[in-house]
């Protein structure tokens, strides 16, 4: 079978499965859930052991420390993978909800229900935690999914899916609700992104270049972010250690990620007694600072920014910093440059967290916590299927709910339109 063919052939039978998902039984998903969790738990030897293959193989396709490390599963990640599905496990399920109903005043009951999207083609690159997790948020929102991760993970991906696939055999959910693209061939995604009458949506997760590509070439609807420069701004009301501890986690807990901060904005009225401290709070940690002139006549060790500095997503040891002369200025910064994703303000005045939530145009706005937090875990979605900074059909951390839309049903005893 030819890419063609076995692209297509994977589409027909995700589209098959996605017409019988909504008569699945909430209870029956649960049970798809925990089982799998089940045996993630037994077969976690054979897990890192394949992951063990993929690691091996990352120095050949040019990964940096930042990428192995996403690929990187342990027996803590496998854990987290495992609490994820049996979270999701406890939400209710979407399906079937009456989000609004209403009798009309000639008696017949509108109801507005929730429904399942269809069919989700989800495209990730090095993170193979996200399979069993896109997969789950999926499932439990009635839909069935074409799962196509990234070449650099094959060995983990396939075993994982493995376990989704033997566990909804056991359960008696549609046998090709969830498939894994066993392909690394690049000219698949393509094929898929044509099939606008089998796939409801293409979700890309990934490097800009990737999701640019998804983008330009699907004839689907697409939910994506393209990065994210997410921005720390300290307000002239900032408490000096949360300032500190807010702007070291947002950073350096863990850089490879989007939710990372990647530009750090200081109030001119504390830049002078606050601004050092930060610094060197970050070059302790081998951060490397890239800021506006004011900022390198405060801070010697800083290189001077360039245009490009403000604007990028370095996924690693380096951070923009500029000054601002007021909130009015940092607000405007940082809206001409973040990529839409995640803003944090720090401060103890409540007249400025306001004006800075209501004005910052992102996804997620902080107020005195840190970036890392946007997320769909951390706002109690469960696992998430990725960030979105788009305004349809959804925006931030896309959960269960995200992952349907809704439907009108009309019920009558008889009337007609006059």
């Amino acid at each position: 079978m030819d890419i063609s063919e076995y692209c297509l052939d994977t589409a027909v039978r995700a589209k098959a499965a996605s017409l019988l998902m909504p008569k699945v039984s909430g209870a029956q998903k649960n049970a798809w859930l925990e089982h799998a969790a089940l045996l993630i738990e037994e077969k976690k030897d054979s897990i890192l052991s394949e992951n063990q293959k993929d690691i091996a193989a990352a120095p050949d396709f040019g990964l940096t420390p930042a990428e192995i490390d996403r690929l990187l599963l342990n027996s803590k990640r496998i854990g987290e993978i495992i609490t994820a599905l049996r979270e999701i496990a406890a939400f209710p399920d979407p399906v079937g909800n009456i989000i609004e109903s209403a009798v009309r005043p000639n008696g017949i009951e509108v109801q507005k229900v929730r429904v399942p999207l269809g069919v989700v083609f989800f495209i990730y690159e090095s993170r193979p935690n996200v399979t069993p997790d896109a997969a789950a948020i999926c499932i439990k929102s009635g839909n069935a999914v074409i799962l196509r991760g990234g070449k650099e993970a094959i060995h983990s991906n396939r075993v994982l899916a493995g376990i989704l696939s033997q566990a909804a055999e056991e359960t008696g959910l549609p046998k090709d609700a969830v498939q894994l693209v066993q392909t690394t061939d690049r000219n698949a995604v393509g094929e898929f992104l044509k099939m606008a009458d089998k796939i409801t949506v293409t979700i890309p997760r990934g490097g800009e270049s990737l999701i640019r590509r998804v983008t330009a070439e699907a004839a689907m609807p697409v939910i994506k972010h393209f990065a994210g420069n997410c921005h720390v701004y300290i307000d002239q009301f900032a408490d000096p250690d949360i300032a500190e501890r807010v702007l070291v986690n947002s950073k350096c807990q863990r850089m490879g990620v989007c939710n990372a901060a990647e530009s750090l904005v200081v109030h001119r009225a504390v830049a002078e007694a606050l601004l050092p401290r930060l610094a060197n709070a970050l070059l302790q940690r081998n951060i490397e600072l890239r800021g506006c002139p004011k900022t390198c006549s405060l801070v010697p060790e800083a290189v001077r920014a360039t245009e490009a500095d403000f604007k990028t997503e370095f996924h690693g040891p380096v951070i923009s910093v500029k000054i601002a002369e007021s909130l009015n200025d940092a607000i405007n910064h940082i809206n001409s440059y973040s990529d839409g994703h995640t803003e944090a303000i720090i401060t103890t005045d409540l007249n400025s967290a306001r004006e800075f939530a209501t004005r910052i145009d992102s996804s997620a706005v902080m107020v005195n916590t840190s970036t890392r937090f946007n997320d769909g875990g951390q706002f109690g979605l469960g696992a998430e299927i990725g960030i979105s900074t788009d305004k349809f059909h959804a925006r931030g951390p896309c959960g269960i709910k995200e992952l349907t839309t809704y439907k009108y049903v009309v019920y009558g005893n008889g009337q007609i339109r006059e």
